[in-house]
């Protein structure tokens, strides 16, 4: 079986020196880039399975790596894990906005980093095995071909959005807490950050706008699907 190719985008030769050690005595192949064109040419020309992808990158930064890869036809859906030197809600907010599966904060444990590719990947690869289309209302999710459908048109979404609604779907009339969804739908953790999942969940309604499901709030507790 081929080795999967992990992407690790930053300037500084440490960064890239240590997630290549832990990531290839995972069995990873691991390919690098010291600034945002060359890593865009690189997905361009051979995506790789993920992308590790700093923000502060010279040339082109980190946020407009993610915009370009998201709207361009090489690998739209390529998972991304950004690094930020921050630990700014801010940065982390407008990452998961243009796209961003998952963000790791500098400095980083190399097992986290490890952790969270290797779970951005299972799932990847879960959702791809999986062959029947879950039906909500007039939504239609599609696990194996990735695509969602509001009464026959399709919906673009970015990779976590899709896991949200269908996590959601897949528990449909049942609340689901924020942490509950970050372990279904990240994999593990997320060290109480429950923001990322109520990004997801803004994106996610204006996207569902004009079908007949809603994501409903369910105060004190969390979010479930329902379909009027």
């Amino acid at each position: 079986m081929a080795r999967e190719t992990i992407l690790v985008v930053d300037d500084e030769s440490n960064i890239i020196e240590l997630a290549q050690m832990y990531l290839e005595q995972e069995g990873f192949r691991v390919q690098s880039a010291r600034d945002g064109a060359t890593a865009l040419e690189m997905v361009a020309r051979q995506p790789p399975a993920l992308m590790v992808l700093d923000l502060m990158l010279p040339e082109v930064d980190g946020w407009e790596v993610c915009r370009r890869v998201r709207a361009g036809s090489a690998a739209p859906d390529l998972p991304i894990i950004m690094l930020t030197a921050r630990d700014d809600d801010v940065d982390k907010i407008v990452g998961l906005e243009l796209g961003a599966d998952d963000y790791v904060t500098k400095p980083f444990n190399p097992r986290e980093l490890v952790a969270r590719v290797k779970t951005i990947l299972r799932r990847a690869r879960r959702a791809a095995q999986t062959e029947s289309p879950v039906h909500v209302g007039d939504v239609t999710i599609d696990p194996a071909r990735h695509e969602v459908t509001i009464a026959g048109q399709a919906v673009e979404l970015r990779p976590k959005e899709f896991d949200l609604l269908l996590a959601l779907a897949e528990h449909r009339r049942l609340v689901l807490s924020r942490e509950q969804l970050l372990n279904l739908v990240w994999g593990y953790d997320f060290y109480g950050e429950t923001r990322t999942v109520d990004v997801h969940i803004a994106n996610l309604r204006k996207r569902l706008a004009g079908s007949s499901v809603e994501i409903e709030t369910v105060l004190g507790v969390g979010y479930k699907l329902v379909c009027s």
